[in-house]
């Protein structure tokens, strides 16, 4: 499996090289990178529409069973990708598509590097009324969508899993399962500094400067104090044993239990990396199938 997957990395970069010396657009460049890891039972679509609230037309992936019984209904995943990434990570990094083979829908959301909310010091990038206005409506008008809060659930890895725990606590009427997969839960709380500054740039402009009231209504570690436990979603986090996101993981999850809010914490060997996170959704997933409904 390892010399099968060095050798597909040996072609695409031969490939990408061809394509750079012809100068062939970059959306070509951008499909010959893109290698989903199907699964047997499983179909494939990608969904290009307008977003109101960006402005623009997005895309977003998604699987599903081959075989769907008409009038069926089936639970959803939304699947939120780190940052710098795209809505074709999950497919191309994970072997995520097998959960798909008998339900649940899993689509994979595009956020940029925007953390999935609506960016304080830009207004155009409204990505949380994206996600929430937009993309959930358009996936239950065009796919057999559960269309009620028992029916969702949203995971993400890193910048993504920071947005997961972030709609559990503003929006639980949204799902009934939030998981972070290494959530990068402390972005909010960390100071603007020069030694990183281009960063603390882009922090700045989706959360707002330091001490402001933008960044504390993002704050997992301030809105955990006033969410209530009674109808936040079941959340499961993870970390890597040695990855620098474990301690504020660790202790964000200790403020969890200290509140009696419903989570999981675990760990396993890996860094903060899609290697680490391949291994973690397997038992993600297994927690979150016990919380979502079967087929109806």
């Amino acid at each position: 499996m390892k010399k099968m997957r060095s050798l597909r990395s040996v072609l695409i970069a031969v490939g990408l090289a061809t394509v750079l010396a012809s100068g062939c657009h970059k959306d070509a460049v951008r499909s010959l990178l893109d290698h989903p890891r199907l699964a047997p039972g499983v179909a494939m679509q990608d969904v290009t529409f307008y977003s109101a609230a960006l402005k623009r037309n997005m895309t977003y992936r998604v699987f599903l069973p081959a075989k769907i019984v008409e009038g069926e209904r089936l639970p959803v995943v939304y699947l939120l990708h780190g940052g710098g990434g795209d809505y074709r990570n999950w497919s191309n990094y994970s072997d995520v598509a097998q959960y798909a083979a008998h339900g649940p829908i899993l689509v994979m959301a595009d956020g940029g590097s925007s953390y999935f909310v609506n960016a304080a010091l830009k207004p155009e990038d409204k990505y949380e009324d994206y996600l929430v206005n937009d993309l959930i409506p358009d996936v239950e008008r065009r796919f057999p969508a559960a269309k009620k809060r028992e029916g969702r659930a949203i995971v993400g890895v890193s910048m993504g899993g920071y947005a997961a725990v972030y709609f559990a606590l503003t929006r639980p009427d949204l799902f009934v399962f939030a998981g972070g997969i290494s959530p990068a839960i402390d972005v909010p709380s960390r100071r603007f500094t020069v030694r990183r500054l281009s960063q603390s740039q882009r922090f700045r402009t989706i959360f707002g400067p330091d001490g402001s009231d933008s960044r504390k209504r993002a704050d997992p570690f301030l809105l955990v104090q006033s969410a209530d436990p009674r109808v936040t979603p079941y959340i499961y986090l993870t970390a890597g044993d040695n990855e620098p996101l474990r301690e504020p993981i660790q202790r964000f999850a200790q403020r969890l239990g200290s509140r009696h809010f419903a989570y999981e914490f675990h760990t396993r060997p890996g860094e903060h990396d899609w290697n680490e996170w391949d291994t973690q959704i397997p038992g993600c997933f297994e927690s979150l199938l016990a919380h979502l409904p079967g087929k109806r």
